[in-house]
């Protein structure tokens, strides 16, 4: 599961106690609490030209309904949606959901974008959908990266859709850059957000988004009508998360790093199996050697009692792999990477 597996902070919960106990149980505004949406503008990177408000954020039932609604509200039967995939599912359910049509470009050979390839298919496309840091591959997106796309966008209409909901799940030696901070996308940019992985707020359903007006007021229709108000004692509980210290995310996140090692360490060397360094968020996107739909091995690791997701899920490029999370105790990793190491071995060999 792409979940922590730590508590939420208790602040944050003894935040939605108090908003129950003083009486905020009704509904709250269609775009979210005005001051919390005002505090997350506030956090938002520095745009020239343009000042930040509550106006520009929607409050949303977790990321899920950010990107729901942004799909829905902007993308018609018809339109062409660019994912370079290995993706998140999510992003292409979504565009068969609007009528829209998928255009795959696979990644490179080192999981980054392979700029030849969205150069061929971006002319013409209505958006272009991606995670930074990138579920299921770990890779984060360096700033050429995102530069060189704005380039390729340069006099045209598409519309990028930022997933960066893992922002701060990032390793030593890598760099986050949002989309928001880049020029050449600002002004293109969909910005999704979540509290779900910073803050271990998964079942809490926090999210928001922000982007140009226009396409924020469209989600933000679209959103009431599929979604209504989010709970307002949740969104209470999210002012408060945003007042945590860092060292509080701090520590969550040393404790990534630490079991992102454990792993690299324990499959690295492992004939058969092969694995690109996590550089954010908590997965391992492993490829393996066996000749197997990446179906039937997670199939078969479950019978062994080992949770993994098929790389076929991601898209066509991701099958011959599977997506560890290490969002997991220690303990845990260390079983099941004994048992998946085994299946690869042993029992894999004629």
């Amino acid at each position: 599961m792409g979940e922590p597996d730590f508590p939420t902070p208790s602040p944050v919960i003894e935040a939605a106690a108090a908003a129950l106990r003083r009486g905020d149980t009704h509904y709250a505004d269609q775009k979210g609490l005005p001051e919390l949406r005002a505090a997350l503008a506030s956090r938002l990177p520095a745009h020239p030209g343009r000042t930040w408000t509550a106006e520009d954020v929607v409050v949303t039932h977790g990321a899920t309904a950010a990107l729901a609604s942004a799909v829905l509200a902007m993308i018609g039967p018809g339109d062409r949606v660019v994912i370079p995939e290995p993706a998140y599912s999510l992003y292409a359910d979504l565009v068969a959901l609007a009528g829209g049509t998928v255009d795959f470009v696979p990644l490179a050979p080192d999981l980054h974008w392979d700029l030849d390839a969205l150069a061929a298919a971006l002319p013409g496309a209505a958006m272009m959908m991606f995670s930074n840091p990138s579920n299921p591959t770990g890779i984060v997106h360096r700033e050429e990266e995102l530069k060189a796309l704005g380039k390729l966008l340069d006099r045209s209409d598409t519309l990028v859709v930022s997933d960066e909901a893992y922002h701060r799940l990032v390793y030593p030696g890598h760099v986050f850059t949002s989309a928001l901070e880049v020029e050449s996308l600002r002004d293109r940019t969909v910005y999704v957000q979540t509290f779900s992985k910073t803050y271990a707020m998964t079942g809490w359903r926090v999210g928001y988004l922000t982007g140009p007006r226009a396409v924020v007021d469209a989600v933000a229709h679209a959103h009431r009508t599929y979604n209504g108000s989010l709970n307002t004692a949740v969104q209470h509980a999210a002012l408060a998360a945003l007042d945590l210290p860092d060292r509080v995310v701090d520590a969550m996140v040393d404790r990534y790093r630490q079991r992102r090692e454990f792993v690299f360490t324990h499959v690295s060397g492992i004939p058969g199996l092969h694995l690109v360094p996590p550089e954010g968020a908590f997965y391992g996107f492993l490829r393996y050697d066996a000749d197997l739909p990446s179906e039937a091995v997670v199939r078969e690791l479950a019978e062994r009692e080992v949770m993994v997701r098929s790389g076929a899920e991601y898209g066509p490029s991701g099958e011959g792999h599977i997506r560890i999370s290490f969002a997991a105790s220690e303990e845990d990793l260390r079983t099941g990477l004994a048992r998946l190491v085994r299946y690869f071995g042993d029992e894999r060999i004629p």
